[in-house]
């Protein structure tokens, strides 16, 4: 099997196996037993998973509309993303966070050039010209990765063999290495995660977008 290059701002993985692929269905719950939307669910496989990956993607993390989007983008490390300007105005991209700092300074169009995330963990973005522009990329150590619906659920497609569950979402108190589940994986399964603390307060654009678009 072959894989393509692809180019995609979506949540799921291009992944090429020999294995058959065997679904795993997440799903995650808040403390208030409520869909938790746009967790990011990932499988670190152990030694026992043959894979070959494809390396070749590039994620999009775009501006529209004086927002970033997606809200929540994960990828796989050692991959690239770019940052086009869907807007008519320019942007100045920016993130201080240790996984990976960069400045893209004021640019319009598709002027910014793909960059190369390197390193795993949380990724938080910002924007100098537009302060209440918020987004997130998380970058995982595994092909094996997709975020949850608005129903809190999500289907991920894997070859055989042990795996650590883990998932990420900016709101989440818990702690996520007490999170991890550890799965053995020979036919299709459905599991779930409880969260215990409470959700932090959504700070992203969405929320705040009413009062906000008339300033520029």
């Amino acid at each position: 099997m072959k894989c393509k290059y692809k180019i995609f701002w979506f949540s799921s993985a291009f992944i090429c196996f020999n294995a058959l692929a065997i679904s795993v269905t997440v799903d995650v719950f808040s403390n208030t037993d409520k869909p938790v939307f746009q967790t990011v669910v990932y499988l670190e496989p152990e030694g026992d998973v043959e894979i070959t990956q494809n390396h070749q993607d590039i994620a999009v993390m775009d501006q529209v509309d004086r927002q970033f989007m997606p809200h929540i983008l994960p990828v796989q490390k050692g991959n690239k993303v770019v940052f086009p300007n869907s807007d008519s105005i320019k942007h100045h991209v920016y993130s201080f966070s240790p996984a990976k700092q960069f400045e893209l300074k004021l640019y319009k169009d598709s002027d910014a050039a793909p960059l190369l995330f390197e390193n795993q963990g949380e990724v938080e973005l910002g924007c100098n010209v537009h302060d209440w522009m918020l987004a997130y990329i998380w970058v995982v150590d595994t092909p094996f990765f997709a975020k949850t619906d608005q129903s809190g659920k999500v289907t991920i497609d894997v070859p055989k063999g042990h795996y650590s569950v883990k998932i990420w979402h900016p709101r989440i108190q818990d702690d996520l290495d007490a999170l991890t589940q550890k799965i053995s994986i020979e036919a299709p399964i459905n599991m779930s995660f409880k969260l215990q603390e409470k959700l932090l307060e959504d700070l992203s654009f969405y929320e705040q977008r009413a009062d906000k678009l008339t300033d520029y």
